[in-house]
């Protein structure tokens, strides 16, 4: 299959050198930034090129996702937000009232 980074927009990648991005060694950020950042067909091009269950063990590993976007992956995937690593850190983050 095709690159993936060539068909992606490149104002997702605003923090980093957009001509040197490498879809293998570069798998996690791409992930991130296209389920953080795009749109749906952009989700299905990136989860067509990595496959399904890579894509899910990328972001089950991830340190942060917004709530939002942790909803949607969790949704969209069937998967529970316990087995997001970024949900059991927020969960053992002690909160302080102001």
């Amino acid at each position: 299959m095709d690159n993936p980074v060539q068909q992606l927009n490149q104002s997702y990648f605003w923090d980093v050198d957009y001509s040197r991005l490498d879809p293998v060694r570069s798998k996690r950020l791409i992930i991130e930034h296209i389920f953080t950042l795009g749109n749906l067909q952009e989700i299905k091009t990136v989860s067509g090129f990595y496959g399904k269950q890579e894509v899910i063990k990328t972001l089950c590993a991830l340190n942060y996702l917004d709530p939002k976007n942790l909803n949607f992956v969790s949704f969209l995937f069937k998967i529970p937000k316990k087995s997001f690593k970024c949900y059991q850190r927020r969960q053992s983050t002690v909160q302080h009232w102001i």
